[in-house]
């Protein structure tokens, strides 16, 4: 049977905030009877924007990316002792019951991703539902994706085969897959977060001036093999990514169009490195 899977592509993401506003405008003063009762005004988000820093001057970036309740398909919330208020529906998506919830503060810390908040003046635990309500009314989307004008975040509604191939194809990933939860949020370029960047600034020093040194050849190298080239940009620059930074020794190379090397040093990574500026014949 076919799922509800929500794709989210981190590298189109500016940091709008209209899927945040748009879920909390649609919950916030709504019940919608058997799937949810209103957010409270002021407290936790159902869906939020995570922030992500990598770098440091000036070779920094910074990345976004959604953070709301994973639709597992081995939900942790749904144990023996709480199947008579969460249930996990046919096209993947886990619903709290917001009548047999009163009072079953329990269930905040059944979510290892923190995603279940507690609604101190309902008494009620409450999540994200993927707009469940919308869906079953017709909707093709919920808010959140219908109010994203750079299209980071897209639905798609496949059954497991058809999503486990999109996802090995198009190299998407899940947040902790390794708690064996199996959510159903994916994210595409998430290597802007969990990966690291090394890169440089290349000048030539000319008559006593310094000038950006552009187009020579950049390599990568380990264990004597090139595993990423690139020619440096109109400012001299470089930056390699995705890299694991977990120890690992590489040897950066930078070449003339002749395959002269004109400069070499082994890197050592365990972080996002910027090698600074590099003076180049």
């Amino acid at each position: 049977m076919s799922k509800y899977n929500l794709i989210f592509d981190v590298a189109r993401c500016n940091s709008c905030n209209n899927c945040v506003l748009a879920t909390k405008d649609e919950y916030l003063g709504n019940s919608f009877p058997g799937y949810s009762e209103p957010a409270p005004r002021l407290g936790d988000l159902w869906l939020t924007l995570a922030r992500h820093e990598r770098g440091a001057a000036p070779m920094i970036d910074v990345s976004h990316y959604i953070e709301t309740c994973q639709q597992c398909d081995n939900p942790p919330c749904l144990t023996p002792e709480t199947s008579d208020v969460v249930s996990k529906r046919a096209d993947g998506i886990v619903v709290i019951d917001p009548v047999r919830a009163r009072g079953r503060r329990d269930l905040v810390g059944t979510c290892p991703y923190g995603q279940i908040h507690w609604n101190e003046e309902l008494q009620l635990p409450q999540k994200w539902s993927m707009d469940a309500h919308l869906l079953d009314n017709g909707w093709k989307e919920p808010r959140a994706v219908q109010s994203c004008p750079t299209q980071a975040l897209t639905l798609a509604k496949l059954d497991d085969a058809q999503m486990d191939a999109r996802a090995n194809d198009e190299g998407l990933v899940r947040l902790h897959s390794e708690l064996g939860t199996r959510p159903r949020i994916w994210y595409r370029n998430f290597d802007r977060v969990s990966h690291c960047f090394l890169g440089g600034a290349l000048v030539r020093r000319e008559t006593g001036r310094e000038d950006c040194a552009a187009g020579l050849r950049v390599r990568l190298l380990q264990d004597n093999k090139v595993l990423m080239e690139q020619d440096s940009d109109p400012f001299g620059e470089f930056k390699f990514e995705p890299l694991e930074g977990r120890g690992e020794v590489y040897r950066l190379q930078v070449a003339h169009a002749t395959g002269a090397v004109v400069f070499e040093t082994d890197v050592t990574l365990y972080d996002n490195t910027y090698l600074g500026v590099i003076e180049v014949r």
